[in-house]
C-alpha cells in the first residue's frame, strides 16, 4: 500500500482558540491541527503567543472560547489531572527530598498499579532516557541535564496521548541541549507519541520537527515543515525570524535572499554594487559582507572561494533565488 494514501490521524485540533490578556497580549482565532505522532513545534518570539496556547491545551489557562478536540473530545472544561496530557516545564519540578525512583513512582502509586510493574515501568524509562542506575540518587546530585532527562521520563511513565513540552530545555548549555533534542527526537520517534513543543529558537525548531508553527503577536504566520518554512517563507516576519536573510527595498516591493543564494563577482555583471566590508570565517564557509548603493548584503561563500576576496575590493552582487514581498 502507497504511504501517501494511508490517511493522516488528527490527534489534536485547536478551533476558534482565543484567550486575551488585559493588556491586550494573548492569541486569537487559532486553528490548529495536530497529526498523531507527530512532533510539531510552535516557534515565535517572547511574548507571541506560543506558551498561552500550550498552557491551554494542558488546562492550566482558561481560554475566553474555542474548542480543543483531543482524540475528538473537546477538553476545554476539563482540569488538567483529568486530562490525558503532560507538560514538561523549564523547571524540572522534581521533588528535591525525593529519591529518583520515588519522583518516578509517585505518579503510578496514584494511580494504583502494583509495586512490581511500577518497579518495570521505571527501569525502562530510566533505560530508555539513558539515566539506568540512577534509581536511589536524589535531584540534586544530577546535572540539569540529567534532571531534564528525569522530567521527561517521567512525563512518559503516564503515557499521555499528548506530551506538552514548554522550552524544556532553555537553561542547559548549548552542547547539552543539543544532545537533548538528539534524544527527545529519537524517544519520540520510537514510542511514536504526539508531542506539542514550545521554542523561541529557531536552531531548535528546524533541527526537531516535524512540522513548525511560526507565530507572531497573537497570530499564525505560517505553518509547515522546516523545509517549507525555510525555503517558502509566507511573510517578511518569517523570512526575518528563521535563518539568515537579506533584505532589499525595491520600489514597492522587498526583495529577500538567503546569503548561500548570494554571489559575489569581480566582473560588473551583477545587479548591486559595492566594496566588501568585512569577511568573517564560519567554519567551513565564509560570510563576506558587500556595502552596496541599497544595503549592506551578506553572501556566505566556500573558504576555497573566499580566498580570492579582501576587503575594500569592489565587487558585483546578484541574487541566484529571491523571495519578494510587498512592503
Amino acid at each position: 500500500m502507497n504511504s501517501e494514501n494511508i490517511a493522516v490521524k488528527i490527534k489534536l485540533s485547536l478551533k476558534g482558540l482565543k484567550k486575551k490578556y488585559s493588556n491586550g497580549d494573548g492569541v486569537e482565532g487559532i486553528n490548529l491541527d495536530v497529526n498523531e505522532g507527530e512532533l510539531l513545534t510552535m516557534l515565535g518570539p517572547s511574548g507571541c503567543g506560543k506558551t498561552t496556547i500550550l498552557r491551554c491545551i494542558g488546562g492550566f489557562i482558561e481560554p475566553d472560547s474555542g474548542e480543543i478536540l483531543l482524540d475528538n473530545v473537546d477538553i476545554v472544561n476539563l482540569s488538567p489531572e483529568k486530562r490525558p496530557t503532560v507538560m514538561v516545564f523549564q523547571s524540572y519540578n522534581l521533588w528535591p527530598h525525593m529519591t529518583i525512583f520515588d519522583n518516578l513512582a509517585f505518579g503510578l502509586k496514584l494511580r494504583k498499579i502494583d509495586k512490581k510493574q511500577i518497579k518495570e515501568e521505571v527501569k525502562k524509562v530510566l533505560d530508555l532516557v539513558r539515566m539506568e542506575g540512577t534509581q536511589k540518587k536524589y535531584p540534586s546530585q544530577l546535572s540539569g541535564g540529567q534532571q531534564q532527562r528525569v522530567a521527561i521520563a517521567r512525563a512518559l511513565l503516564l503515557k499521555p496521548a499528548l506530551l506538552l513540552l514548554d522550552e524544556p530545555f532553555s537553561a542547559l548549555d548549548a552542547k547539552i541541549r543539543a544532545q537533548m533534542r538528539e534524544e527527545l527526537k529519537k524517544i519520540q520517534t520510537q514510542l511514536g507519541i504526539t508531542v506539542v513543543f514550545v521554542t523561541h529558537d529557531q536552531e531548535e525548531a528546524m533541527t526537531i520537527s516535524d512540522r513548525i508553527v511560526v507565530m507572531n503577536k497573537g497570530v499564525i504566520e505560517q505553518v509547515g515543515t522546516p523545509e517549507e518554512i525555510y525555503d517558502k517563507p509566507k511573510s517578511k516576519f518569517v523570512a526575518e525570524f528563521i535563518g539568515n536573510m537579506n533584505f532589499v527595498d525595491v520600489d514597492e516591493k522587498i526583495i529577500a535572499a538567503r546569503p548561500e543564494n548570494t554571489i559575489i563577482s569581480k566582473d560588473n555583471n551583477g545587479t548591486y554594487f559595492g566594496n566588501i566590508v568585512n569577511i568573517i570565517i564560519l567554519g567551513h564557509f565564509v560570510e563576506i559582507s558587500v556595502h552596496t548603493e541599497k544595503e549592506v548584503i551578506k553572501a556566505f561563500l566556500p573558504r576555497e572561494e573566499a580566498k580570492q576576496y579582501s576587503k575594500g575590493e569592489n565587487v558585483s552582487v546578484t541574487f541566484k533565488s529571491y523571495h519578494t514581498f510587498n512592503k
